[in-house]
């Protein structure tokens, strides 16, 4: 068998099944499509979602619960723009939202221009925020970012603590971060993502981001491989992944492996007695 095409083994405790979405269509990318050079318009400042993101977002969260996943992902993990927290509350977020002091909601109504009611947060999976899986930065004004606290009153029940900054201190409005620097930070999102207890994620980004963090990482995997999970993902666009920790990083024990010999007992395998048998005879 050509070794090129074996199947490969690999501990299940220290893989990671990993979901990777792209955000719902923003107002940049209908007239970006069309135009690159109107990503530069000031009024698509931490772009939002369009009313078609919107209906991209329900259909993906109806996929998302009729395929059973809304019962499996443990965590969920998504940038800190505008158009990528909307999403990720719209798909992962609980069912509706009534008005009680002691939960919060993980979105208010009409948050960025949504006019769409309030989210819960009950019976869903954690989501925090992280400036690693924001997309390309600088320049493009749909790529910076609000501060922290405009983000914590539209976002009540998210996570921000792990982001420092209040404000944006990593866009710039004359520098474009380079391919090779955005695979770089991809790649260090996954390496601290292999750290997180957590083995089922949903990881909701950028498109830019993701072909060229995927890219970087699989570029000496198998071409069909590579071609089937590195093309460009379309807005709202779930692909299901298994992430490998082959540096042992972030691995916990196995809650599924059994030592066996309980109770003890002589085991030797059968090969292994027949070859003592053999050297016994000569």
């Amino acid at each position: 068998m050509d070794s090129g095409s074996s199947p490969s083994l690999f501990p299940l405790h220290r893989c990671k099944t990993i979901h990777l979405v792209r955000h719902g269509q923003g107002i940049h990318n209908v007239e970006g499509a069309k135009n690159y050079k109107k990503l530069m318009k000031p009024e698509y400042f931490d772009a939002h979602l369009t009313p078609l993101g919107w209906q991209q977002v329900d259909n993906l969260r109806k996929h998302v619960h009729e395929s059973g996943l809304s019962k499996r992902i443990e965590l969920v993990i998504t940038s800190p723009l505008l158009r990528a927290l909307q999403t990720a509350v719209g798909v992962f977020g609980g069912e509706g939202y009534t008005d009680r002091m002691d939960i919060l909601p993980l979105m208010v109504a009409n948050a960025g221009y949504s006019e769409r009611p309030s989210i819960s947060s009950l019976n869903c999976p954690p989501i925090i925020a992280i400036e690693l899986c924001r997309e390309h930065l600088g320049v493009h004004p749909c790529d910076n970012r609000r501060s922290i606290s405009d983000y914590q009153f539209l976002f009540p029940a998210v996570d921000f603590s792990l982001i420092e900054s209040d404000e944006d201190i990593l866009w710039k409005a004359n520098v474009r971060e380079l391919k090779e620097e955005v695979a770089a930070r991809g790649l260090k999102f996954l390496n601290w993502l292999s750290t997180r207890k957590e083995k089922e994620i949903a990881i909701v980004t950028h498109g830019g981001f993701l072909f060229h963090t995927l890219s970087a990482l699989l570029n000496d995997c198998d071409p069909l491989a590579k071609k089937e999970m590195c093309k460009h993902f379309a807005n709202c666009e779930l692909r299901s992944m298994v992430i490998v920790d082959r540096s042992m990083t972030g691995s916990d024990s196995s809650t599924t492996n059994y030592p066996g010999k309980i109770p003890d007992g002589l085991d030797s395998p059968s090969g292994v007695a027949s070859e003592n048998l053999e050297k016994r005879k000569s």
